[in-house]
């Protein structure tokens, strides 16, 4: 591989982008054709159950794409799923090399569509960029890897670490576009987790404003079932966003209103649903992102399970104080800052009057 390959593959990878939000559980994928030095097809998976990013590549390349070569962000699939193989249009297409970030570790491909091309006579080269694909599709590889959804933990806080002020009051830390970012972010996952001291607290809508390609579940954990039908997720659960409500006990609520679920789940030693049996939930029904937003003991409990995938954290250049005003992670803890969660790589920009901190931990 060589400069131009990286070059295209950057492409690819920013083309694969798009479809964020879009295709989970699918994984995003970005491709581009090239003839020559000139790019004749671009593509990328634009909607889950749509045509994959070959196939709209190919297609926009048409007979321009004989003897080219395909940049792809994933290997070709070479199953009939709810499309059929793309190995099979790359072969019609008359590609002559492929180019392709990282192998997919789907079952049903997981080598073999690499295998297909070369048998047909087609070069096949693994790895340029390899990273970067990694990173774009952590979430669909972490839930096919382990059946549990990626999850992304947000808060804003104070510039003295505080997510609320000695008596409670939050609103607002961040501004206003700062919380613009986190609509954004809302408005792209399959589900938003709290606990009930933070609905009880703050009564929050937790839907994206303005909506966002998906519709998140709004998750409370509730040991106790005190979600107060006068919520306001409880009021619009049927018509904007449905409610569940995971206990940590065996308890049977009937008449639940419109669009709220109950689910009971094992406990911890504090009676509150386990983290991983919530997670292993989620995955079960397939949702790819999940975001966390608190409160203290929530977020820290996910840090305590290890179940932290990335931060999204907003700090606001102000300083609050107060002893008893809450830190954004409560839960255990660590014993010795060795033991704390460390975040391999992260990014920081500014917006508006906030800094925007958001990290990755090592997979």
């Amino acid at each position: 591989m060589n400069a131009a390959d990286e070059t295209w593959m950057a492409r690819a990878l920013e083309l694969a982008e798009r479809g964020r939000g879009h295709v989970e559980p699918n994984p995003l994928v970005g491709a581009v054709v090239v003839q020559g030095e000139r790019a004749v097809g671009e593509g990328w998976h634009q909607k889950y159950g749509h045509a994959h990013a070959e196939i709209n590549a190919l297609s926009q390349a048409g007979a321009a794409a004989t003897g080219a070569t395909l940049y792809i962000t994933l290997e070709p699939c070479c199953h009939h799923g709810k499309t059929p193989p793309c190995t099979d249009a790359v072969r019609r297409a008359g590609i002559k090399r492929v180019v392709a970030a990282m192998r997919d570790p789907f079952p049903q491909v997981a080598g073999q569509g690499i295998a297909q091309l070369q048998a047909a006579g087609v070069a096949v080269e693994i790895g340029c960029r390899e990273a970067e694909a990694v990173r774009l599709n952590a979430p669909y590889l972490k839930l096919l890897r382990t059946g549990q959804p990626y999850v992304h933990a947000k808060w804003a806080m104070t510039l003295d670490g505080k997510i609320a002020t000695r008596t409670g009051d939050s609103k607002w830390i961040s501004g206003e576009a700062a919380r613009r970012k986190v609509h954004e972010l809302r408005g792209r996952m399959d589900a938003i987790i709290v606990g009930i001291g933070t609905v009880l607290a703050d009564d929050p809508l937790l839907t994206a404003r303005p909506p966002g390609p998906r519709v998140a579940t709004r998750v409370v954990l509730d040991s106790r079932c005190r979600l107060p039908v006068e919520a306001q997720l409880v009021r619009t659960a049927a018509a904007d966003a449905p409610v569940l409500l995971v206990t940590g006990s065996p308890l049977a609520l009937d008449n639940l209103p419109a669009g709220c679920h109950l689910l009971s789940l094992p406990a911890d030693a504090h009676g509150r649903p386990r983290v991983t049996a919530v997670l292993q939930e989620l995955g079960k029904k397939r949702m790819t992102n999940v975001l966390v937003e608190g409160g203290a003991e929530v977020l820290g409990s996910f840090r305590d399970a290890g179940e932290i995938d990335e931060v999204h954290v907003f700090i606001a250049p102000r300083l609050a104080g107060g002893r008893d005003a809450k830190a954004a992670l409560g839960g255990e803890g660590v014993a010795k800052i060795a033991d704390a969660l460390r975040l391999t790589q992260w990014t920081c920009e500014r917006i508006g009057d906030d800094l925007y901190c958001r990290g990755w931990r090592s997979s």
